[in-house]
């Protein structure tokens, strides 16, 4: 595939918190550590402090891993190995993480490890004494089922039907065979169907989890790339993070200090994506998983008859960390003491709220990592590329409005002049002439004259957009298409990657699809890239 880019201010879809943070707008500086750049890197690399977990975090993947080898599949050395190196203090982590979408749920979330491994073989590249392991965290303690539950491929939703609870990392695989099938129906028998079937087919039906279940089948796409998946969901890290548990549920310091970082981002006029708690944690049991309050002198679980003393509270915590799961306003917190990481790669929205969470870590004596936006892109086909060609357009104008589309198409290939500057131009002249007369008479008439040139002018512009309107009208058959390729290329008015499993893709294209993506992205460039299909 050809690649082009586009700035992502230029492409409509992106806010304005973010745009400045890529132009390194200074009022956001206070609320992160390092720069995007190979410069940051050098500064985070030499100030990082050491990692304390470091052989339980290796033992642990290590036993997580067995649930692969365990169902008779084998583990990429290039995983092992990552883990393996993960012991030693001269490796880091690049780290994206997202929930456990069926199917891996949009097109995006392929996107989001891409960037992952193509940074780290970057940072290798810059600092080869030292190691640099992409990360995948599996949010397995997300209960949002109705998030997850849903894909679309080609077009169509498909949906595991469950009346769930608790822990979606915990939830049985054992009802998502209809939507199972619906999705191979989606995928087909040509091509690299059959292949990417077995991969979903191996996934859930011969791992009863649903955290198991999208280990194997990420791992099945990206093992050979050395990616290393985790699921926090484990006594032993949560020990790791159990001092700060206890000391952020008693003391409500998280609380404290997002709700001060918020007030100050507020003023920047950036829009707030995380409201903390005074408690931000859950308490996690199988089928379970409800806030932790404090009322009336105890710590209670809503919707449960659970509670606690504080002296109660330390003690389940000390002999219980697994219970207690960090929402979101904590669990950054938690992935940044467990892992030696350098960095967070995630979408807009994820990038915001890790800003309002800076001064929790700097409380908490946590290094900050470098926030970086992941790559975004667009895969154009081979009918939809030669569609815009011959419309004449360049494949980085189809962010424009299809209406800006039309009006462009409808200037350059008219046979008619449909502006009306040289008039304007002529009518300008005339007025110099009015305004020097009148000014003669009374210098008190300059404003009214102003007045009438304004109304005139706009009169003017809704005159040529009416000519443009009617012209318009003697080209639909031929501006229908640019209708055809918007909807083509942007599903229900958004961007493709937030619309489209990453399924026919694979389909038509097989492992060179994520090869494509690796080599194509640029991490730390910051820039919107169209993917278009060779001939």
């Amino acid at each position: 595939m050809d690649a082009n880019c586009i700035n992502y201010a230029n492409t409509g879809y992106f806010s304005k918190t973010i745009i400045s943070y890529l132009d390194n707008d200074a009022a956001l500086k206070p609320f992160y550590n390092y720069r995007p750049n190979m410069d940051g890197f050098t500064q985070l690399i030499q100030n990082k402090k050491p990692t304390a977990g470091r052989q339980v975090l290796a033992n642990v993947l290590t036993e997580q891993y067995a649930s692969i080898s365990d169902a008779g599949f084998s583990i990429s050395d290039f995983v092992s190995a990552n883990i393996e190196l993960l012991r030693h203090h001269n490796t880091f982590t690049i780290t994206t993480g997202h929930q456990l979408n069926i199917f891996t749920g949009p097109f995006y979330f392929i996107f989001k490890i891409a960037s992952a491994i193509k940074l780290c073989s970057q940072l290798k590249a810059q600092f080869p004494d030292k190691n640099f392991v992409p990360v995948y965290w599996m949010a397995t303690e997300d209960h949002d089922f109705a998030e997850i539950n849903h894909t679309s491929a080609g077009g169509k939703k498909i949906q595991w039907n469950l009346d769930a609870a608790g822990a979606t990392g915990r939830l049985s695989t054992k009802t998502i065979r209809e939507a199972l099938n619906q999705y191979k129906g989606v995928l087909g028998m040509e091509n690299h169907a059959p292949e990417l079937a077995e991969i979903v087919e191996t996934a859930y039906s011969k791992f009863t989890s649903l955290a198991n279940a999208t280990r194997y089948m990420v791992n099945a796409l990206f093992a050979h790339y050395g990616l290393v998946i985790i699921d926090a969901d484990n006594s032993r890290l949560k020990q790791l993070f159990a001092p700060i548990m206890e000391q952020d549920i008693v003391g409500q310091h998280s609380f404290k200090n997002i709700i001060e970082t918020n007030n100050a981002l507020q003023k920047l006029g950036v829009h707030i994506q995380v409201n903390p708690r005074e408690i931000n944690f859950f308490y996690l049991i199988d089928g379970l998983r409800e806030r932790i309050v404090f009322e009336h002198g105890a710590y209670h679980v809503l919707n449960s008859d659970i509670q606690f003393t504080e002296a109660e509270l330390r003690a389940e915590i000390n002999q219980h960390p697994e219970r207690f799961s960090p929402n979101v306003a904590m669990r950054p917190l938690y992935q940044e003491v467990i892992l030696p990481n350098l960095a967070y790669i995630g979408g807009g929205g994820e990038l915001a709220y890790w800003f309002e969470l800076k001064s929790n870590f700097d409380f908490y004596g946590v290094d900050f990592p470098i926030i970086i936006l992941r790559n975004s892109g667009l895969i154009v086909n081979n009918q939809t590329a030669d569609k815009i060609t011959k419309l004449g357009f360049k494949t980085t104008d189809i962010f424009k409005s299809a209406e800006e589309l039309k009006t462009q198409w409808v200037k350059q290939h008219s046979q008619n002049d449909l502006t009306l500057q040289e008039e304007w131009r002529e009518l300008q002249c005339v007025f110099e002439k009015l305004k020097l007369r009148s000014f003669k008479i009374d210098p008190t008439l300059a404003p009214s004259t102003q007045a009438i040139q304004a109304r005139l002018k706009h009169a003017i512009d809704n005159l040529e957009r009416k000519i443009i309107k009617a012209e318009k009208r003697n080209y639909s058959t031929r501006l229908i298409q640019i209708d055809h390729i918007k909807t083509d290329l942007f599903p229900g008015g958004g961007l493709q990657e937030r619309n489209e499993n990453f399924g026919l893709f694979y389909v038509k294209f097989g492992q060179k699809l994520i090869d494509e993506l690796i080599e194509k992205f640029e991490p730390l460039t910051f820039k919107f890239t169209v993917l278009t299909e060779n001939n």
